[in-house]
């Protein structure tokens, strides 16, 4: 049996850590300032961190939370409302990356996972232009 990207970083417990930890940077790191107004224009950041978690968990290939709610994973229509810069995402995942190096998440599989996360980020660059 192979084990999913969410098992190798250590199963639903690994990620719910990661994400909150990532949502604490945020929301306290002074070069986040426009990934919190980004998000203060939407639910929030209680609803995010709920959220990201579960299209995360369904991301790595684990259980499915996002899919079962929303009936879909799309993500460039779970961000069509936000204006996203290069600079944004290039700060999203430089976030990202502190906060898996703070909990000392490292190895091939982290180094996939970026990668994977970064193509998706820029996949999300609309050049502050939000879908009519």
């Amino acid at each position: 049996m192979t084990s999913s990207a969410l098992d190798k970083l250590g199963g639903e417990g690994a990620l719910r850590e990661l994400v909150e930890h990532f949502y604490d940077l945020v929301e306290t790191l002074p070069e986040t300032e426009q990934l919190r107004v980004l998000h203060m224009d939407g639910h929030g950041f209680a609803h995010t961190r709920t959220e990201q978690f579960e299209f995360m968990s369904g991301f790595l290939g684990g259980r499915q939370y996002y899919m079962e709610k929303h009936r879909h994973m799309n993500v460039k229509d779970i961000h069509a409302h936000v204006p996203i810069r290069v600079e944004d995402a290039e700060v999203w995942l430089q976030t990202m990356d502190r906060a898996l190096s703070e909990l000392k998440h490292a190895g091939a599989h982290i180094d996939r996972m970026k990668a994977t996360l970064r193509r998706v980020a820029m996949i999300l660059v609309n050049d502050g232009k939000i879908a009519q």
